[in-house]
């Protein structure tokens, strides 16, 4: 067991001290009982100020370990998160630009999450361009990214051709999760549109998982602008924990209302928060609406950036409406597993019915 005592310039009434010990069990001391969540939650909100102080130095590596292994203790210490969702217009093939355009927009307001829009690296209509602006995730601009993230201590998602990490010719349309400590996650789109003017099959290729990622605040699950039309992938998603599902887009004018409809309905079908970002202003002949936005776990609306204009607009979910959402509407209990495997079945074998009409 060791303790941790507070500098005293740290504004936090009748607060002494904390004892944590490899377990992580903690002692509050000093505090009454009713304020010992606060005090958790202060701790696991604190733990990238935690080496601004003297005493943390002093720690064994071991005891700093500990310390900041508290930042994934599950959502129920934190339940306030304030994300900023940008609207804005990336430049076509210009990363350098478009990385400074990320961090203008991250120095404007303070939050714990930032989400920007799909292929918000390079822009949307690169084609053959995206094999050499493609990078991985070890490259220079999630490199440039991650010092971001550390420095401002947040959480940031973007959109990027990410080259595949073992086989080299490969590149996916992905999102980019960068976690606080320089950690990274990221997520390959499942469902490429390839119609009209999108062409993403011919330049991409398919990602074949849907993962959740811890945070301090919660589990992130993502997925990519087309895939909202397929609600299996949200619906693996909030099955695996996802207590915010997050939905990067690149989406024209054109195609606004289906996904002003659709958006809220994933979020009452999954009981989860739905945070959505869209690129906005022209991509070559495409006009995208930006429109950002984030509803409730009960589709309720939270928050609209404006149509057809570069912005930042953030909003403070409170993850307590969880639980509340799921007791009320418990469409996670009621899921018929059996269904899903007739799904497939249905969808695997299913034959085309002879569309022939006979003469009587």
């Amino acid at each position: 067991m060791f303790a941790y005592f507070l500098a005293s310039n740290v504004s936090i009434s009748n607060f002494s001290s904390i004892a944590v010990d490899k377990s992580f069990n903690v002692t509050i001391f000093n505090r009454s009982p009713l304020r010992i969540l606060d005090d958790i939650s202060f701790i696991v909100n604190s733990i990238y100020i935690f080496p601004r102080f003297s005493s943390f130095s002093s720690l064994s590596s071991s005891d700093q370990q500990v310390l900041y292994s508290l930042s994934y203790i599950p959502a129920i210490w934190l339940t306030q998160m304030k994300i900023a969702l940008v609207s804005a217009r990336p430049k076509i093939a210009d990363k350098k630009s478009n990385l400074e355009t990320m961090n203008g927009f991250i120095k404007k307001t303070k939050a714990d999450l930032y989400v920007f829009g799909e292929m918000f690296l390079t822009g949307y209509p690169c084609r053959d361009e995206f094999r050499n602006l493609a990078e991985t995730k070890q490259g220079p601009s999630v490199n440039y990214m991650k010092k971001i993230a550390k420095e401002k201590k947040c959480y940031i998602v973007f959109g990027m051709p990410l080259k595949d990490g073992e086989i080299e010719g490969l590149i996916y349309n992905s999102a980019i999760l960068i976690h606080p400590n320089g950690k990274v996650d990221h997520y390959n789109k499942r469902f490429l549109i390839t119609s009209g003017p999108f062409e993403e099959k011919i330049f991409f290729d398919e990602g074949e998982e849907s993962n959740v990622f811890k945070t301090k605040f919660g589990k992130i699950g993502m997925f990519i602008c087309y895939d909202l039309f397929f609600p299996e992938i949200t619906k693996a998603l909030s099955l695996q924990g996802a207590d915010i599902l997050i939905c990067i887009s690149a989406s024209p004018s054109t195609t606004r209302k289906y996904f002003e409809t659709l958006l809220p309905a994933r979020a009452i079908e999954n009981t989860t928060f739905l945070v959505y970002t869209n690129i906005v202003g022209a991509q070559e002949d495409l006009i995208h609406w930006g429109g950002s936005q984030i509803y409730g776990p009960l589709g309720n609306l939270l928050i609209k950036a404006p149509y057809f204009k570069e912005s930042i607009v953030t909003y403070d979910i409170d993850l307590k409406q969880l639980k509340i959402a799921r007791e009320n509407r418990p469409v996670l209990r009621d899921i018929r597993p059996e269904i899903y495997q007739d799904l497939y079945n249905i969808s695997r074998f299913h034959k085309k019915k002879n569309r022939t009409i006979q003469k009587p």
